[in-house]
């Protein structure tokens, strides 16, 4: 592996508290020497950074990766590809697969496909109930040990309370977060998109906004009980921000993460019965956007997590009520994010933050150093054009999963490359490397 010399960039690392132009070595697969850098005497490759963005790569707390069970939606290989091209380095895969991730054997098998056939870091996520049927706990020290980053029902939320809570107190003992998908079945049975005034007007069933509060409620209040660290998944609307923050107050453990489109999209966008925006927690309002913004500014969100859906064009197709919700969001993450920079809501640190430095906290270090460009870190690394813009055509993706809404848009902002562990694994065709 030869070194590479990332020239002329802005270095960007919230884990450092760095913002400066420099240069950035990588040697041997790790962060060499960052800053003013005197060329190596060895041979090595230059990556030419100017006008770029050199940052941490990019984490993914919450992703569909579909295999084992799905495949003909996306695989381990697809999927990892998807993420060196939206600059993710690590990315964590939900447990909703088939079978369900509820076992250590499930773990090791995604474990060693990821080795053999996955572009970037894959660390999975185990399910907090055997076969995700709410009914009861899997073997949650096991799964631990078998090397999961947290527990989770995905796509179906853990109804019942006594379960959450037995589920929380093993958290506690575990040191490892407990991700709810925070909704009221009994309160969204049916429903298709935000409960509102557009629902209303095209006949759709709405999922109220109280469905997800009030299991954020309970969920704060069994954290609060057990000790637990309670991580709420795709927060969509304002009171839950609220809910979250106050529990923050009173030293509640409870982390939370926000999806690109939740923080981009609303509601209107479904107006035309585009299924590619049917997206369980739905698009919300305006309001619910400014909020969710609000909350990563203040640190109330922790994270921003793709939830990144694929499904097949033929599912998709589907009539409003019978199409899949779900987006795929690997590959547009950055370009749509970078809206909220250039609208001057977000500053650029700041994202990157919660990309990187963030969710590396909610790991911790057991999986290897992340989110930083600290000297003697394994390299992973992504470069970015903050001004580039580029449309989204879907008959690029790599992901299996070309089910977005943003089909068609121009996105300002780009990934240009992505270094895994020192080795270059995406590359834009516009970014030429150089030999010594």
């Amino acid at each position: 592996m030869k070194p590479i010399l990332i020239q002329g960039g802005r270095i960007i690392d919230p884990s450092q508290g760095i913002d400066k132009a420099g240069d950035l070595l990588i040697a041997e697969g790790k962060i060499s020497k960052l800053g003013k850098v005197p060329p190596p005497k060895t041979n090595y490759d230059i990556l030419p950074a100017e006008g770029l963005i050199v940052c941490p790569g990019f984490i993914d707390l919450h992703c569909h990766l579909r295999q084992p069970g799905f495949e003909e939606k996306e695989t381990i290989a697809t999927g990892t590809q998807a993420a060196a091209r939206g600059g993710f380095t690590t990315i964590c895969c939900m447990p909703n697969t088939n079978p369900p991730l509820d076992n250590p054997a499930t773990i090791d098998y995604v474990k060693s496909t990821a080795a053999a056939e996955g572009m970037v870091q894959v660390l999975p996520v185990g399910c907090v109930s055997k076969g995700r049927k709410g009914k009861r706990l899997t073997e949650m020290d096991k799964l631990a040990s078998a090397g999961v980053i947290a527990y989770s029902d995905d796509g179906r939320p853990v109804t019942s309370s006594h379960l959450m809570r037995q589920a929380l107190k093993s958290s506690h003992t575990l040191g490892l977060p407990v991700i709810n998908h925070c909704e009221d079945i009994a309160l969204t049975k049916g429903g298709q998109m935000n409960e509102g005034t557009i629902s209303t007007r095209l006949g759709l069933r709405g999922i109220p906004a109280v469905a997800e509060e009030t299991m954020v409620a309970r969920d704060i209040a069994l954290a609060q009980l057990t000790g637990g660290w309670l991580h709420i998944a795709h927060v969509s609307t304002r009171n839950s921000v609220d809910l979250i923050r106050q529990a923050k107050k009173k030293g509640i453990a409870v982390t939370a993460e926000v999806t690109p489109h939740h923080l981009t999209l609303t509601e209107e966008i479904v107006i035309s019965y585009n299924t590619n925006a049917k997206v369980k927690p739905p698009l919300r309002t305006r309001r619910d956007i400014n909020a969710l913004i609000h909350g990563l500014n203040d640190n109330t969100i922790d994270v921003i997590a793709t939830d990144h859906a694929p499904h097949t064009e033929a599912d998709k197709r589907r009539q409003f009520n019978l199409a899949p919700f779900g987006i795929s969001g690997l590959e547009t993450a950055l370009g749509s994010l970078m809206g909220l920079v250039h609208d001057k809501q977000l500053a650029l640190p700041t994202l990157i933050a919660k990309l990187t430095f963030e969710p590396a906290k909610i790991i911790g270090n057991q999986h290897g150093k992340l989110g930083t460009l600290a000297v003697g870190a394994g390299a992973d690394v992504t470069l970015l054009d903050p001004n580039m813009e580029w449309v989204v055509n879907t008959k690029d993706f790599v992901s299996k999963g070309r089910n977005t809404p943003l089909a068609g848009s121009v996105l300002k902002g780009k990934v240009m490359a992505t270094i895994f562990q020192g080795k270059l694994v995406y590359k834009d065709d516009s970014i030429t490397v150089k030999e010594s």
